[in-house]
């Protein structure tokens, strides 16, 4: 092998194992968003279209305040205000 083989080898496994840390990092975010789009349909029966997009495109550190806010929040407001 030679070394640009070498360096081409382990530029390869570097974005391989970076592209799986996103593609992770991505499914945890839709994860929760589906939890917490769950949560928000049980207390208050009908989630608006807008509504579910913008959870959809929360990254997780939003998600995880609005989850906490949807345990105390008496209206659909109250969660995103």
């Amino acid at each position: 092998m030679t070394l640009a083989e070498m360096f081409e080898a382990r530029g390869e496994a570097r974005g391989e194992a970076r592209g799986e840390a996103r593609g992770e990092a991505r499914g945890r975010a839709q994860g929760r968003a589906e939890s917490l789009l769950d949560l928000l349909r049980v207390k208050f029966r009908s989630v608006p279209a807008e509504v579910v997009d913008t959870v959809r495109a929360a990254d997780v550190a939003q998600l995880r305040a609005w989850t906490e806010r949807v345990l105390t929040a008496d209206t659909l407001e109250g969660v995103f205000g």
